[in-house]
Formats: C-alpha cells, sequence, structure tokens
C-alpha cells in the first residue's frame, strides 16, 4: 500500500478530525433559528435548549478521557479512525432522531468522537512535525476546526430553506436531518485514507519498533536516507529520552501527579479552561441569539460572517506562530478578547432594554431603536472572533501537545482536552439560562475570565517555540521564571551538526542487527 510522508500532506489529512470538532461547535447555531427544528422538538429553550447542546461535549468529556488509553495501545493513527467510525454512527442516530432523548443519545455519541479526535490529532500531528514548522502543522487542527464551522453552518443555512423557509410555521424536518446526514461523510474520508498515511515514529519507538521508527524518520526528515543527519540526531533525542524515561521505573499514571510534570499537566489543562472561558464558544453556538438581541434582521446571515472572518483570520496565525510565539499569542489574545467583550457588554447595558416581544423567547434583553449600537456590537463579535483566531484558536492546541514527555504525553494531552470538553459542557448547558437571566453581564463575566487568563499565562507559560519535544524537559525544569524567555537555539541542531563533521557516531541496533552510522564529514 502506497504511503505518503509528506508532513503537510499527513498533518492536514489528519485535521479532518477537527474538522469534525467544528461540525459539532456550528451543528446547533445553524438550525437554532428555523420552525421546522422548533417544530419538531416542541420549542426546546433555557436549560432544554443547553441540555441538548451540552450533550455532544458530555460525550466529549468521555473520549478525551479515555483517548489515550487507546492511543497509547492502538497508536495515535488508530485511534483517529476509531474516532471517525464512532462519528458516523452517533451521526445516523442525529438524522434519524424521533425526539429529543434519541437526538441527546446521538450527540453523546459523535462527541465521544470529537473527544478522541480533539485528544489525539494534536499528538500525532506534533509527534509527526519537526520542530521548525511544528506550531504551523499543529494549528491546521484549529483552522480545520473553522473550516468544519464554516461548512456545517452553510450547509444547515442552505437546508434552512427547504420545506418553505426557515420563517414557514410548518416546515419539515429535513431542515435538520440533511446537515446532521451530510457530516458522516468528512469522517468516512477519515477513516479511509489515515490508512496511506504512518504511524507516529515516537509511537513506534516506545513499542520498541525501532527499525519501523528510524525508517519513518528517514521517510519524513531525511528524504528516506536512514544515514541523514537529522534522521539520526532526532533518533537519538528519541531513544535518549525513552531510556532516561524508562529509567524513572515510574508509571505513566504515576509520573502524571510528580512535581516536575503536575505542573505542566495543570499548565495545559489550564489553556484549555482558558480557551473556553474566553467566550469564544458561546458566540459560535448562541451567535443566532446575540444577533437577534443586537436587533438584526437576518441574524442567520449576519452570522455567516462570523464563520468567514474566523477561518481567514486562523491562516495568518498558522503561518507566523512558529516564528511569533506562543506566549506572544495567549498574552496579546487576552487582552483583545477582555477589550471588546468589555465595550459590548457596556453598549448593551447603557442601550439596551427588557424583551417584550412574545414571539422571541429565547432572549430577555434587546437592542432597539439604536441601529448604531446594534452595529457596535456586532463589530465587536467580528473583532472578538478575529482575535481569537489569530492567537488563543491555533495556540491553545498547539501548546499543550507539546510541553509532555513522550511517557505520559497522551494520557496529559487527554487531561487537557478533558479540561476543554468539561467547561464547553457546562458553558453549553449554562448559557441559554445565563443569557436569559443576567443578560449584557455576561460578557462582562467572560471578559473578567479573559483578565484573569492573561495573569496567569504571564506568570506560568514559557516559550516553546523552536524547540523539539525531547527538549521540553530543559524548558520547563530550568527554574527560570516563564517571562525571562528561554536560550535560543536547539540541542537537536547542535548534535545534527556533530554528526555532520563526524565528531559523534550515532549507531542503531535494529531488528536485522543491522548498525546505521551517521556519514562522515565532506572533505
Amino acid at each position: 500500500m502506497k504511503t505518503f510522508y509528506n508532513v503537510y500532506a499527513i498533518c492536514g489529512f489528519a485535521a479532518i478530525g477537527g474538522g469534525l470538532f467544528g461540525f459539532d461547535i456550528s451543528s446547533m447555531s445553524g438550525v437554532l433559528g428555523t420552525n421546522g427544528y422548533k417544530n419538531y422538538f416542541d420549542y426546546p429553550t433555557g436549560y432544554r435548549q443547553g441540555g441538548i447542546t451540552a450533550a455532544m461535549p458530555a460525550g466529549s468529556l468521555v473520549g478525551a478521557l479515555s483517548s489515550s488509553f487507546i492511543a497509547d495501545k492502538l497508536s495515535r493513527r488508530t485511534a483517529i479512525q476509531i474516532a471517525a467510525i464512532i462519528w458516523i454512527i452517533g451521526s445516523i442516530l442525529q438524522c434519524a432522531a424521533n425526539g429529543v432523548a434519541l437526538l441527546c443519545v446521538g450527540r453523546v455519541i459523535a462527541g465521544i468522537c470529537v473527544g478522541i479526535a480533539s485528544s489525539i490529532v494534536p499528538v500525532y500531528q506534533s509527534e509527526i512535525a519537526p520542530k521548525e514548522i511544528r506550531g504551523r502543522v499543529v494549528s491546521l487542527q484549529q483552522w480545520a476546526i473553522t473550516w468544519g464551522i464554516l461548512i456545517q453552518y452553510f450547509i444547515q443555512y442552505g437546508a434552512s430553506f427547504v420545506d418553505g423557509g426557515p420563517k414557514d410555521p410548518t416546515q419539515g424536518t429535513a431542515s435538520f436531518r440533511i446537515p446532521w446526514g451530510i457530516q458522516m461523510v468528512p469522517a468516512f474520508i477519515l477513516l479511509v485514507g489515515l490508512q496511506f498515511f504512518p504511524r507516529s515514529p515516537r509511537w513506534l519507538a516506545s513499542k520498541d519498533r525501532w527499525e519501523e521508527a528510524i525508517q519513518v524518520l528517514a521517510n519524513l526528515h531525511g528524504k528516506g536516507d536512514i544515514n541523514h543527519p537529522k534522521v539520526l540526531a532526532e533518533y537519538r533525542e528519541i531513544e535518549e529520552a525513552l531510556r532516561f524515561e524508562r529509567q524513572q521505573a515510574a508509571t505513566s499514571f504515576k509520573a502524571l501527579v510528580e512535581p516536575r510534570i503536575l505542573k505542566r499537566v495543570i499548565l495545559g489543562m489550564s489553556i484549555q479552561m482558558w480557551s473556553q472561558l474566553c467566550g469564544m464558544n458561546i458566540m459560535m453556538y448562541y451567535i443566532v441569539y446575540i444577533m437577534k438581541g443586537a436587533g438584526i434582521a437576518d441574524e442567520l446571515l449576519t452570522s455567516s460572517i462570523q464563520y468567514i472572518i474566523n477561518v481567514t483570520l486562523t491562516l495568518p496565525a498558522i503561518l507566523w506562530l512558529d516564528r511569533f510565539g506562543r506566549r506572544p499569542a495567549l498574552l496579546l489574545g487576552s487582552f483583545g478578547m477582555m477589550t471588546f467583550l468589555f465595550i459590548s457588554g457596556a453598549l448593551q447595558a447603557a442601550y439596551g432594554q427588557l424583551n417584550t416581544d412574545p414571539e422571541m423567547k429565547e432572549i430577555s434583553w434587546v437592542l432597539k431603536d439604536h441601529p448604531s449600537v446594534s452595529k457596535g456590537v456586532v463589530a465587536c463579535s467580528y473583532l472578538f472572533v478575529a482575535t481569537f483566531a489569530t492567537t488563543w484558536g491555533p495556540t491553545s492546541w498547539t501548546y499543550p501537545s507539546e510541553i509532555f514527555p513522550a511517557k505520559v504525553r497522551a494520557k496529559a494531552v487527554s487531561l487537557a482536552t478533558a479540561s476543554n470538553w468539561t467547561w464547553n459542557m457546562a458553558l453549553a448547558f449554562g448559557v441559554p439560562p445565563l443569557l436569559w437571566s443576567i443578560n449584557w453581564k455576561m460578557y462582562m463575566i467572560f471578559a473578567a475570565f479573559n483578565g484573569a487568563a492573561l495573569v496567569h499565562m504571564f506568570l506560568t507559560a514559557p516559550e516553546t517555540k523552536g524547540k523539539t519535544l525531547e527538549e521540553m524537559d530543559e524548558v520547563f525544569d530550568s527554574g527560570r521564571p516563564a517571562w525571562k524567555g528561554v536560550p535560543k537555539g536547539s540541542r537537536l541542531d547542535k548534535l545534527q551538526a556533530d554528526i555532520e563533521r563526524g565528531e559523534v557516531k550515532v549507531a542503531t541496533n535494529l531488528g536485522n542487527s543491522t548498525q546505521v552510522e551517521s556519514v562522515e564529514p565532506k572533505a
């Protein structure tokens, strides 16, 4: 079977798993405004709608917590394929839903897929990619999420016009069954296509499949040459890191609570927590409600602009994250999102009023007869999304996937992702009644969360760009404060140069007892 080794192709294709996450995020927003959905499910609002929306992140929490066991035992690639199968099953149940109960079951099952994929896709990408472009290719996960959001939203927007359109009081069920059925397609593509890509070389090494590991490294970074200095240098880095971890004689679970690893686990979980508490997914889940409250005539179409911004402005972050760095993205992003949420909340507090329109059951606070203020709220929403897309969006997936040692990487990332889904579930369930009961004050709460994230990241998140996965111990265990930066350069580059000069010999004991050594330096 033909295997493809282009790093961008591998990581880009695996990111389809992130696309499923995006389909999840907008799987509700496009149908909330249709009478087909409202009629069939008996006008769910408040905690009822919150429960439907929260069913998927609840499943995702289960998937995230179980992901490391599958990924460590069967490989990262196989875990993603299993997730794709689970997604297809969940989509079938959602498409066939005959009531709220079956809809929630389908969303929980699909959520298990999203939990597994959102945990393991970044791990797979980070273990495949060279350090120079690791941030870029792991950020493809976030870009795929934004594409999934956009594609699913427009599928729903198009489907909303069937059976008389979204405002038709007798609209049928095709408006939501069509998009929930179509979302099976990318999962099937992911399931089949991953067979044509390699397993993670670091996972192969952890299973003592060294011959396969070095051959994958050679195909990824040395054009198939296992004597290539970069391949040998990376092989030695992986080998020494695994040897050190095994000498510690601690189980991966015990290692998670050792002080030097625990602080990274807490940091990874915190980053995923703040990525939810910043308010971004609330904008995605309930943007239709927000636009209605702002008095926008065609809230479905206006909301779609937000998704386009999300896709477009994630691309610059992909291109410069490895140059600009993770730490500045986290700090500037928190400050920007805090600012726009405070402005939006203040505008609604000053010019909004209680909703007295019985036709608008979902919201209690509206802007009326203030078109310029409504435009200001919409502009703040767009700027908020633009800020997230260029900063926290890609960084919140990249950073946790790269800071852990190989022995605990899958388990630690699964815990970080579980933190994401715990807060995602809580917010998806709690925001509809929150929007109803405290209205504009909700913006102030999430703005304060961004302020707290700014302080937290300043104190605890060191820069990781340009370092290999095996060098993260030096970054986090040096005792250097996070705000003082880390020394430039990489140990891998020095080792590669030493091999090229012939000052270091690297021998690998492969299954066939062949000795592979570094090339002699050129005259």
